[in-house]
């Protein structure tokens, strides 16, 4: 009996410091996405915002125009709705996650309702407006960044959890990384937000990403193990008190 305790124990451990560690890094996220709203709020980004948008108006051309545009649509509504029915549709034929399935929905449905509230909160209006770079609505924060970086870092989570050699793991984690940023900047580029938008939808998205992972975890790792977790974690946390 007490060395079954003590399995629990030990398979409570990790996942506790796991989702302290999570809501650890949540809360940074948190306070520094609050810090750069708040500066929002009082119009004291300007000057940092209007010197890069400065920047890459200096550096237009008609080719990285064309590049940027193409890059933009990698992170729009329509392009991350298709794939995400195919991440789902692959995470039930080739897995029959369930899991995996609903939080994956949580997470960019839930994403997307919350780039909404946020943007009807704090009612910023967009350098420009351009229904072609879907430049439409209110710009803080910036869906294109929030929406990417949910997106693309859950599939990276799930790819990284999975069997695949390390080589694929680092490299598929630096290509979505690369590519989230490169969204962000497109929507600068374009004029379709502030900087400070982009770098706040990456706040935001970091934030909401972690959580539905976190959650995911730990539900998983409660179904696979009968482990009653309120029960079990007052256990764990009583070996330090």
């Amino acid at each position: 009996m007490e060395r079954s305790m003590e399995k629990k124990m030990r398979k409570v451990g990790f996942p506790v410091l796991l989702v302290a560690a999570g809501i650890g890094l949540s809360i940074l996220f948190i306070y520094l996405f609050t810090e750069v709203a708040e500066e929002v709020l009082e119009e004291e980004v300007k000057g940092f915002d209007n010197a890069i948008i400065s920047f890459f108006k200096y550096i237009e051309t008609g080719t990285l125009d064309q590049v940027m545009a193409f890059v933009t649509e990698l992170g729009s509504v329509w392009f991350l709705s298709l794939l995400s029915t195919v991440t789902i549709i692959l995470l039930w034929v080739k897995k029959r996650d369930r899991w995996g399935i609903l939080f994956f929905i949580i997470g960019i449905g839930g994403g997307g309702l919350l780039t909404k509230i946020l943007k009807f909160y704090y009612e910023r209006g967009r350098p420009s407006i351009n229904p072609e770079y879907d430049a439409v609505g209110y710009s803080f924060p910036s869906g294109h960044s929030m929406g990417s970086l949910i997106f693309y870092g859950f599939v990276t989570y799930f790819i990284v959890r999975s069997e695949r050699r390390k080589t694929i793991k680092w490299m598929v984690s630096a290509a979505a990384g690369i590519l989230v940023l490169w969204i962000g900047i497109t929507r600068i580029y374009l004029g379709a937000h502030y900087p400070s938008d982009v770098i706040a939808g990456h706040l935001a998205g970091a934030i909401w990403l972690i959580l539905s992972i976190l959650a995911m975890e730990w539900v998983t790792w409660q179904h696979a193990n009968s482990v009653r977790p309120i029960k079990a974690v007052r256990k764990f946390l009583a070996q330090f008190l």
